[in-house]
């Protein structure tokens, strides 16, 4: 691991952002699947995924997080899900936003691939990141 020991203690936040693309019939029924509300799933998904991200990634500091939500909107065709995670530490959460919008798209994948084989997890990217003297 790098050692952050010497580094100033700041707020940091960081957005990621997961894509999800499937039959817009799919996307209709995101709430009623046969395992349950593949929306409401992920986004708890996406919540313990990432306050266990240092498990996951090697190499990746334990991170005290303060705030983490998961959201998801559905769109025509798709499921965009949302990742905003906050520390005040001194290292940054972008592993984190980066682990609950993968997980969280991992889940409306499992939920809905009984229904449609045809979904792919189209991109998972970093949209944001900041950080604020503590």
């Amino acid at each position: 691991m790098v050692d952050i020991g010497s580094k100033p203690v700041s707020r940091r936040r960081a957005v990621a952002v997961a894509t999800v693309h499937m039959a817009a019939e799919t996307a209709q029924r995101l709430r009623e699947l046969p395992k349950g509300d593949a929306l409401a799933t992920a986004r708890i998904a996406g919540v313990m995924a990432a306050k266990r991200t240092a498990e996951l990634v090697p190499l990746c500091h334990p991170l005290p997080l303060t705030a983490i939500d998961v959201r998801a909107e559905v769109g025509e065709g798709r499921v965009e899900i949302e990742a905003a995670v906050e520390t005040t530490a001194q290292t940054g959460v972008e592993m984190e936003a980066l682990v609950a919008a993968s997980v969280a798209a991992l889940t409306v994948y499992d939920m809905a691939k009984a229904i449609d084989k045809g979904m792919e997890i189209a991109s998972v990217r970093l949209v944001s990141k900041e950080k604020e003297s503590a």
